[in-house]
């Protein structure tokens, strides 16, 4: 495949593999694996292993154990913003960022996700050039994210790694920005989030 094609192919099989497990989820494993076949193993073989994973268990566990590490622990959060911004109301401007690049591309976040959610931002990946811009501006994000997922020993660290290697390196500041925020955690300011409907800051889906 050439790099586009590899790239949108790899993003989509990345967003399927760290949504919820609902049924048109885990019905679509075996077109997911199939395509890793025409993928860079570096990119191919962490994904391959989530896919393993979600066809060797059982739909509840697999419902149950995606809620537990993602709806409960607050450093394993798929929304992007979280990381740098908080709950804070600098968050509520960059989410307007994300939200404009969904526009751009003619796209929308389905299923009133927040538009920073990654899965929501691989699609865009998969279909603008604005979805890169976004994973690579956000990869303080994305490094804690899998060194969280590791912590918690969760299966979709792998997938995250995968989005990881399709990024260029970390530079100096990124992993010194990681660093910081590992130390202290996400901002926190409960104000100017109502226009995002950000009102769980207890641990429910952000």
């Amino acid at each position: 495949m050439s790099r586009p094609t590899w790239r949108a192919v790899a993003a989509r099989a990345a967003s399927l593999l760290l949504r919820y497990p609902e049924e048109e989820v885990l019905a679509a494993l075996p077109t997911v694996r199939a395509a890793l076949d025409g993928l860079p193993a570096e990119v191919a073989r962490p994904l391959r292993e989530v896919v393993a994973h979600r066809e060797a268990a059982a739909p509840v566990d697999l419902r149950t154990a995606y809620v537990e590490v993602f709806d409960f622990r607050r450093r394993c959060c798929l929304h992007l913003t979280y990381y740098t911004c908080g709950d804070t109301r600098r968050r509520g401007e960059a989410l307007v960022d994300f939200a404009a690049a969904y526009k751009a591309a003619g796209l929308t976040v389905v299923d009133g996700e927040l538009p920073d959610f990654l899965p929501a931002v691989l699609d865009l990946a998969a279909a603008d050039d604005e979805g890169w811009r976004l994973l690579r501006e956000n990869r303080v994000g994305l490094d804690l994210l899998v060194e969280a997922l590791g912590r918690e020993k969760s299966v979709y660290r792998q997938a995250v790694a995968a989005v990881r290697e399709m990024l260029p390196p970390a530079q100096p500041g990124d992993i010194a920005a990681a660093a910081r925020l590992a130390r202290t955690g996400p901002p926190v300011e409960q104000v100017g989030l109502e226009p995002f409907g950000l009102v769980d800051t207890t641990g429910g889906r952000r």
